[in-house]
């Protein structure tokens, strides 16, 4: 049996597959995302709290290196191989470079299901793996503007990475949770601690719906497309795996470290890209992060990898 949260995806899906009026009001969705992403940043924040540990910095360097490297290694494959346009193949290298606060989400609760210890810094790992391969994949294309002899703003860029509502949200958690507590929190704790596989579960079953909305019809125009976006996670695992490894973290944040690598934004990338890179075509991103990989890693690829540390 799936875990629970997994049979809510799962559940959505169906529903949407069928054409159910079943639906998540656009309110609520907004309202469950900033609870999830509330919830994410104060666990992490109240495990800095009560073991008292130290950031290791070095560590957290390398993963965000990891998350400037992936998308300039995609960059080309995405042009050579999936035959897209340029400002396609600098889009969707930002949306798998960047990672998926759903799927992390996800990885956190198989973790805790398995009994996998997870490192107090771990939630971080999201903040500073969402941000690098869009600013190096705008980087990028503004670069290419400039050669043409266009004007940029860079540093708009940057406020807009630095000021999103995840960054703000995730930051703002950790330094909630750390700073305050359990017995700071206890007020709100039933809701933004102990709810969070509510909170995931009704997140995870209109992303179900979803899903189903954007692969209906089949895209077999964009099969190749398609086929990279169902491959790139069993590649991009293992630099996951690897550094984790490496690095000596934890059985639990290996996991959701390789979980990161393996999946694709949907809500950061898109937001961002749609902004400054306005002749991209955010429907094949969606396509590719939401509509295929999302559901692999959730249903597929987590849960085995889960299974095996």
């Amino acid at each position: 049996m799936p875990d629970i949260v997994i049979a809510f995806f799962i559940l959505g899906l169906i529903a949407g597959v069928v054409k159910s009026d079943l639906k998540v009001p656009g309110q609520i969705y907004e309202i469950l995302s900033i609870l999830l992403m509330l919830s994410i940043g104060i666990k992490g924040g109240l495990a800095l709290h009560s073991e008292q540990q130290t950031i290791v910095w070095s560590h957290l360097a390398a993963i965000m290196l990891l998350g400037l490297v992936i998308p300039i290694i995609l960059l080309p494959v995405l042009k050579k191989w999936v035959r897209l346009a340029h400002v396609d193949a600098i889009s969707i290298a930002a949306h798998y470079g960047s990672v998926s606060a759903g799927t992390f989400a996800v990885a956190w609760a198989l973790a805790e299901s398995f009994n996998l210890p997870i490192s107090a810094d771990t939630t971080l790992y999201l903040v500073i793996l969402e941000l690098p391969a869009i600013i190096v994949m705008l980087a990028l294309y503004h670069w290419k503007l400039g050669e043409e002899g266009k004007n940029t703003n860079m540093l708009a860029i940057w406020h807009e990475a630095f000021t999103s509502r995840g960054v703000i949200l995730l930051m703002g958690g950790v330094a909630l949770g750390w700073l305050y507590g359990p017995s700071g929190l206890s007020a709100i704790s039933p809701l933004v601690v102990d709810g969070f596989k509510v909170l995931l579960a009704l997140f995870l079953l209109e992303m179900g719906l979803t899903t189903a909305r954007i692969c209906r019809p089949l895209p077999l125009e964009h099969w190749r497309l398609v086929v990279f976006a169902a491959l790139a996670p069993l590649a991009l695992v293992w630099p996951g795996l690897l550094l984790g490894s490496y690095l000596g973290l934890q059985p639990g944040s290996v996991l959701i470290l390789a979980a990161l690598t393996a999946s694709a934004s949907y809500i950061a990338a898109p937001a961002a890209i749609r902004a400054a890179i306005p002749d991209a075509n955010i429907s094949k991103a969606m396509l590719a992060s939401l509509g295929v990989t999302f559901p692999l890693n959730v249903i597929v690829y987590i849960p085995f990898l889960a299974t095996q540390l």
